[in-house]
């Protein structure tokens, strides 16, 4: 599952520059029995299967032991905190990520004693961790110092001036509208401010944008000081 999202675009370019470097475990090799499990079925009864504690724990000692420097260990889990851009900023200063991929059912509780963190990436269930951990990944690497080229680290710059005026609670935006050629098509032009060639000008008229896209379609990303208290940290 995780060769292909891998292997190309940006994180193929950040481990082809060891700027990131990326290990796959499988953790039925740390499993002790000839069928090499790594699930049973769940005390109290139910369906499905649990992943095991002690298969997990060997596999996390055993990386562990093989690595140096701040090390962030994340259970995907569906009780998780929420990722975001904020959480994807704090993961990239660490050293090392580890991150488990449940399946099915999930697994064994006490798997969170073991892990710093547990996090989902949505309020929806899927199959396993698997595709949460390429999404972090992705939202993290591209964070990593030399990553990203250098155009498309200045164009991100071009309005952060203006970003960082506001208040922490409203850092939090989607991205204002983007436009290339043809210039205009079928009646739809590119606006003029755009076209000015003043780029303190386009920064503001960016900013004003990716405000005004985050209030229609995602407003709770947007929280001020005067909210009433109870609709604060929605």
């Amino acid at each position: 599952m995780f060769e292909g999202p891998f292997a190309e675009s940006i994180i193929k370019r950040a481990q082809q520059k060891q700027e990131a470097v990326i290990h796959l475990y499988n953790l039925r090799d740390w499993a002790v029995d000839k069928h090499k499990t790594v699930d049973d079925r769940p005390y109290g009864g139910g369906a499905g299967m649990v992943m095991r504690v002690d298969v997990i724990d060997r596999t996390l000692s055993t990386i562990k032991a093989k690595i140096n420097g701040p090390t962030k260990t994340i259970l995907l889990s569906a009780s998780g905190r929420l990722f975001d851009q904020n959480l994807a900023h704090q993961f990239s200063r660490y050293a090392h990520l580890i991150l488990i991929c449940g399946h099915y059912e999930g697994v064994d509780a006490r798997v969170s004693r073991l892990v710093d963190e547990e996090i989902s990436i949505g309020n929806y269930v899927l199959t396993g961790g698997e595709l949460p951990a390429m999404v972090i990944t992705d939202a993290v690497v591209r964070l990593l110092p030399g990553v990203l080229h250098d155009e498309e680290s200045l164009k991100e710059e071009s309005f952060s001036f203006l970003k960082n005026s506001l208040p922490q609670s409203c850092q939090s935006l989607l991205e204002y509208p983007q436009y290339t050629r043809p210039r205009t098509y079928k009646g739809m032009s590119v606006p003029k401010i755009l076209l000015s060639g003043d780029h303190r000008k386009i920064a503001q008229w960016r900013m004003e944008q990716a405000l005004k896209r985050t209030a229609q379609f995602r407003p709770e990303l947007i929280k001020t000081k005067n909210a009433p208290a109870s609709k604060r940290g929605e």
